[in-house]
């Protein structure tokens, strides 16, 4: 693979360059994708494309701002390429996750140990469920879900203010935002009005609270703030929120006398078990208001107890999966296991090749590579909560950055709704995970290679 310290790096720097040498040699769409992301350089954030894509509103200087002062490295300088291979792979995986998700045997066995706020029905299914993967030799791996995964709306506007300097790639770029895109803004909103249909039918949707703990203060307000002009640009007056400010009372969920129609939860208290998140709780039992992802959801896909269970092909031949599903798992799903004190010693022989993660964690919070840890942090994961997963390293893109040869870790998110894609983005990184606060790095968009005669996906 071309290197940006190859005394040819000049040469191999062009997409078409790389892609005539890949085509006259044997390799297929993932060793072009490899080779892209070790040695592309020309394709690029196009800034004055990103400000003509955010000035959509009279508000919106300030949003630039904001973005610009304290949010520098939140997107990427340069878009990832991955085979349009892995990104079938990730989607079939998708599919078979959301089926056996539907599996009566699979809910009554993670809403076991789910809380009370889970075993609430609901018609709404969910927006942005987020599964992450990292990509290995073995093809894509599944290292997690979320059901409030941010950045969509921030990652479909980053592709339309993309530029490429030369023909192969500049074809490929209008083949995927023409593919993938599709107005991905209103795609979203409908997704949004999906929801609502599932639970009030042709009923009007008149007003949305975007909700999160502290939103002035998170770092992606950015997206809160696009997303309220989305429901505004729609005829849905909308609010930005913390849950304390709701009240819930005989007349429904309301902020500040305002009546709530549907709630868009982005809170990581996903049980709505802290008291600031009472009045959401009473709304969510009650049905006053549609709220959109909520704690079933959470129970159902996000749990990271649930990837003990995915990750097991015996224990999904039990709960009624299908071979071809459990196929597909097995191969992009890495072996996940709760951790116990009783096989702790076992454990700590393993750290190297284990990642553990809080079980009822989110982010990157309390998580670590095995190989990383101390004794005294080993002990800490024993008497908690803790699953450990097989260890996947992220892979690379390889950037100048300041003029120096940087290689960024990467990571790619898929945007879900009711088992089907709606956007690939990546994250670009340095550290233990995604931060957001490496230069050069933050949300990347994804071009698909092809294989070979497909357009890009």
């Amino acid at each position: 693979m071309p290197s940006l310290t190859d005394p040819n790096a000049n040469a191999l720097s062009s997409p078409s360059a790389l892609i005539a040498r890949l085509a006259a040699g044997a390799h297929d769409c993932v060793d072009a994708a490899e080779a892209l992301n070790a040695g592309c350089q020309c394709v690029s954030l196009d800034r004055q494309a990103l400000v003509s894509a955010l000035a959509r509103d009279p508000r919106d200087g300030a949003l630039q701002a904001m973005i610009a002062e304290s949010r520098p490295h939140l997107f990427a300088e340069s878009m990832a390429f991955v085979s349009a291979a892995h990104v079938q792979q990730m989607a079939d995986l998708i599919a078979a996750t959301h089926r056996v998700v539907a599996l009566p045997g699979w809910q009554d066995a993670v809403l076991a140990h789910a809380p009370e706020s889970a075993r609430h029905v609901t018609g709404a299914s969910g927006v942005f469920l987020g599964y992450d993967f990292h990509l290995s030799d073995a093809g894509p791996q599944l290292i997690e879900i979320n059901t409030n995964a941010g950045g969509g709306l921030l990652a479909a506007i980053l592709g339309r203010a993309q530029r490429a300097c030369c023909d192969e790639v500049a074809e490929a770029m209008a083949a995927m935002q023409g593919h993938a895109s599709g107005d991905l803004e209103r795609v979203f909103f409908e997704m949004f009005r999906a929801e609502w249909r599932a639970e009030r039918g042709d009923a009007p949707l008149r007003t949305v609270a975007i909700v999160d703990e502290a939103p002035q203060g998170q770092y992606l307000l950015p997206e809160f703030l696009l997303f309220q002009r989305l429901f505004e640009r729609h005829g849905v007056a909308a609010w930005i929120c913390d849950p304390s400010e709701l009240a819930h009372t005989a007349d429904g969920l309301t902020l500040h006398g305002q009546r709530v129609d549907l709630v868009y939860n982005r809170l990581t208290d996903f049980s709505f078990d802290t008291p600031a998140s009472c009045a959401l709780r009473d709304a969510w039992f009650a049905g006053s208001a549609v709220i959109t992802p909520h704690p079933r959801a959470h129970a159902l896909y996000a749990d990271k107890r649930n990837l003990v269970l995915l990750s097991n092909p015996d224990a999904l031949r039990q709960i009624g999966a299908a071979e071809a599903d459990i196929a597909v798992i097995t191969a992009g799903v890495p072996r996940t296991e709760a951790v116990t004190a009783a096989q702790a010693a076992d454990f700590w022989a393993r750290r190297r090749s284990l990642f553990f993660k809080p079980a009822s964690g989110f982010g990157s919070r309390g998580a670590y590579r095995g190989d990383k840890l101390t004794r005294r942090v080993f002990d800490e994961i024993i008497a908690g909560d803790y699953i450990a997963q097989a260890l996947v390293p992220p892979s690379e893109r390889r950037l100048s950055v300041g003029g120096e040869a940087v290689a960024l870790k990467m990571d790619l998110r898929n945007y879900v709704y009711r088992g089907q894609v709606q956007l690939v983005t990546a994250r670009l990184y340095r550290g233990q995970t995604t931060n957001f606060r490496t230069p050069g790095g933050g949300f990347a968009p994804v071009l698909a290679v092809p294989c070979g005669h497909e357009g890009a996906a």
